[in-house]
């Protein structure tokens, strides 16, 4: 271990794994570490099922009526990934698929006024929805058509919008569309937290309905998609990845000290041996002193023998609850996944509600969630706390992650992880590089 590396990696968790990879494959020496056993810190999936009970301290009783054991694989933070979204296209330009199969997501719904319905993502889903009435209908039809058509580089389909400086506000306006309609589409088809996003240039929710809607064009059925054996073979393919190109893994190994001289990172020591490195990235467990807690996020994984009602009968699916709907400040995101993503026993079905906290009763804040599932055999709830780097790591070379939040996609994640690399590297990752590498080493 005392050797030189460029970088070093603390943590298998599924924002390390990208990064350990993303910088491997451009050419930098790392060696990636973790003080656990295991892949996956913290998005880690659980298997076989007794040890889910065990987690969370529970009794493991008539564990027989859950079907065989070992078949269950229950991901902690279970995420969706965006079918044309950055995650995949990392996977594809990196080869990481080739250790991997996804299934697609079968439903996306939204709720509202006590109903879940559809997401319409295209013209002909817009007239046919619930969710609006006729005249509605045309309008939102028109905006998304309007939204195909728009291309940054054509003026002429900008239509008197300039899209760097009208707001996203403007533009529901200058289509004539009601609160209601902006709820869904700015929370479930562009996938945004809170409505900060309502007088910010437009340019951005363009780009994002573009994606949800290109997406949802591969697979046809929803937008998103989901590992065969659950997110925890993610950091595994990544950590592969790595591995290709020369990054070295050290599994159960104590962090003891991250060294600095002159307030830079020199190395990290473990026991009596110290690796040198030029950098450190980290998730926030590895620095208490060097992040700060932002808030917190409430989880509840149930276990179900049955789909969720007035989905069709999907067997897959994803649920936004907008915050208006519920009198809150941020979404609450329901996602379900089952048998036959090989997460769970036949005929058994894995769901999860999260939120970001906002009171001092959490468990109250997700019962809008729960309240659509239906009856849940088992439920695991925990809340964590989440945490964000208090500097962007420039000074002292130390590139921290932030707590994964409560959505159940992965945009916001690969947004951190690019932003994470942009930081360390001071350019931005370039796809295509890694294309023509692997091509020439096959």
């Amino acid at each position: 271990m005392d050797e030189e590396y460029d970088v070093i990696v603390l943590g298998t968790g599924l924002k390390e794994c990208i990064l350990s990879g993303m910088l491997s494959v451009s050419g930098k020496k790392v060696l990636h570490m973790d003080r656990n056993k295991y892949y996956g810190g913290e998005s880690a999936s659980i298997t076989p099922l007794e040890e889910l009970f065990e987690k969370f301290n529970m009794p493991v009783i008539h564990l027989e009526e859950y079907g065989r054991s070992r078949d269950w694989n229950v991901d902690l933070i279970p995420k969706f990934l965006m079918a044309n979204g950055q995650l995949v296209k990392l996977l594809i330009h990196t080869g990481v698929t080739r250790y991997l199969e996804f299934k697609s997501v079968e439903g996306s719904y939204v709720y509202k006024g006590g109903k879940i319905s559809k997401v319409p993502a295209d013209e002909k889903e817009a007239l046919a929805s619930s969710l609006m009435g006729m005249f509605e209908k045309r309008r939102f039809r028109n905006f998304l058509v309007y939204i195909q058509d728009f291309n940054l580089n054509d003026p002429k389909t900008w239509k008197d919008v300039d899209p760097k400086q009208t707001t996203a506000a403007q533009l529901y306006d200058k289509f004539g569309l009601d609160k209601d309609t902006a709820d869904f589409t700015g929370h479930a088809l562009a996938l945004y937290r809170d409505d900060e996003y309502l007088n910010k240039p437009c340019l951005e929710i363009i780009e994002r309905i573009k994606l949800y809607s290109d997406s949802l064009a591969r697979y046809g059925k929803s937008p998103y998609l989901y590992p065969l054996y659950g997110l925890g073979e993610l950091p595994q393919g990544f950590a592969r990845l790595s591995a290709i190109y020369g990054g070295t893994y050290m599994l159960d190994k104590p962090i003891d000290e991250i060294v600095m001289e002159n307030g830079k990172v020199v190395g990290v020591r473990s026991g009596n041996e110290t690796a040198k490195c030029k950098q450190v990235y980290c998730d926030p467990s590895y620095v208490p002193d060097r992040v700060e807690k932002v808030g917190q996020v409430i989880r509840c994984i149930c276990l179900m023998n049955h789909p969720i009602p007035n989905t069709k009968d999907a067997l897959s699916c994803q649920i936004i609850i907008p915050q208006k709907q519920v009198g809150r400040h941020s979404d609450i995101y329901v996602s379900m996944v089952s048998y036959t993503h090989q997460v769970a026993a036949k005929g058994w079905f894995v769901a999860m509600v999260s939120t970001a906290v906002e009171t001092p009763n959490p468990e109250e804040e997700i019962k809008p969630g729960l309240d659509l599932l239906g009856p849940i055999k088992q439920k695991f709830i925990w809340v964590s706390d989440v945490y964000q780097p208090k500097d962007d790591g420039q000074a002292n070379q130390v590139f921290i992650s932030e707590t994964f939040d409560a959505t159940t996609h992965f945009e916001t994640t690969c947004l951190d992880v690019l932003d994470i690399f942009r930081r360390g590297t001071g350019e931005d990752f370039d796809f295509s590089k890694v294309h023509h590498t692997l091509e020439e080493q096959e």
